[in-house]
């Protein structure tokens, strides 16, 4: 087991010191890319002033024979980005593949101090962020990296639901997790072909009326108990919680449902897979203006977070203080990224 004070000290000589604290940013939206194809990476400075992470996706969606396409296309894709306000991420091929290793040597090389956050898939525990840890230290001491890459770990299967509090815990470089709906459904055994959401055969049913009249149902969330487990693992170890993809680019509807369930659960942000979810992501994801005034409020009559107040004939003490605070927090955030937002919060 690694001593305490060890854990915090560079796993290379010459590698950056890890974050003590991860940095502060908005993260709405992670907005999948195929970098392999051109008229995408075109546009990807015009995606990255409207999004908050721009990733070049190498992993699932990517075919077999355009592998290598992506990466070299996510290392023109960063490099263009050079200077543009959104995050950089990519989504590395699983550490079992064939492609993972060229993954991240191509990209530690080519795209530099560029690349904020790899992502991860398939995360079964901590010894799989262990050994990406070691290599990106080495990788970043050999090209001369002046602040480290994060680790972002996609929750995508049992063995590592079962493992989540080990896998948040695992390295200073952790940046957050997402839940992967998809594959962690095929490593259940679970009934559904959806990405993400509800199925309308996951319910429940109101107890008979005496009358015989129709009993009332409704369709309840399959990924309830997974998200909150990951949300609790992610919020004690300081890391970001993220809904990850809505499959049904058809349903925005649902797809705004599922984000604002994981928005107030406790998420930052949630995966855009297709331009019409960045806006949803960007709406669920921000703050309601009117429960940023409220919560304001709160925090103008208890300006030390003690004691206990009454507004608007509800009890207000240091608890819905340190709630309210979270909801300010997260809004002045948002303002320093996003104009309209600022005018909507008064910022």
């Amino acid at each position: 087991m690694k001593l305490p004070r060890d854990f915090y000290r560079p796993l290379a000589v010459g590698a950056p010191e890890p974050f003590r604290e991860p940095p502060v940013r908005l993260e709405r939206m992670i907005h999948f890319t195929p970098p392999h194809i051109e008229k995408v990476r075109a546009k990807a400075a015009e995606l990255a002033a409207q999004v908050d992470v721009i990733l070049g996706n190498l992993e699932d969606a990517i075919p077999i024979d355009a592998k290598e396409a992506a990466r070299l296309g996510f290392v023109a894709m960063a490099t263009m980005l050079k200077g543009a306000p959104a995050g950089v991420w990519t989504r590395v091929n699983a550490l079992n593949s064939p492609w993972f290793l060229d993954d991240v040597t191509t990209i530690m090389a080519e795209v530099g101090d560029r690349l904020d956050v790899i992502m991860l898939p398939k995360v079964e525990g901590a010894w799989d962020i262990h050994y990406l840890d070691q290599l990106l230290a080495q990788l970043e001491a050999k090209h001369g990296f002046r602040k480290p890459v994060l680790i972002h770990a996609i929750l995508e299967t049992a063995q590592g639901v079962k493992n989540v509090e080990e896998i948040a815990s695992a390295s200073p470089r952790m940046h957050g997790m997402s839940l992967g709906p998809a594959d962690l459904a095929a490593s259940r055994a679970m009934k559904t072909t959806r990405v993400g959401g509800g199925h309308p055969g996951y319910r429940v049913l109101a107890d008979p009326d005496a009358a015989g009249a129709p009993r009332a149902s409704a369709q309840q969330d399959p990924w309830h108990y997974t998200l909150a487990r990951m949300v609790d693992a992610c919020a004690a170890n300081g890391i970001k919680p993220f809904y990850g993809p809505f499959g049904d680019f058809s349903d925005p509807e649902a797809c705004e449902a599922q984000f604002r369930n994981a928005f107030i659960m406790g998420c930052a942000g949630a995966w855009s897979l297709h331009p019409s979810q960045i806006q949803i992501a960007k709406t669920v994801f921000s703050p309601d203006p009117q429960e940023v005034a409220f919560a304001r409020r709160i925090l103008q009559a208890m300006p030390d977070g003690a004691g206990a107040v009454m507004l608007d004939g509800k009890m207000q003490d240091d608890a819905t203080w340190k709630q309210a605070k979270v909801i300010v927090d997260l809004a002045r955030t948002v303002a320093e990224r996003d104009p309209e937002r600022a005018a909507l919060y008064n910022f």
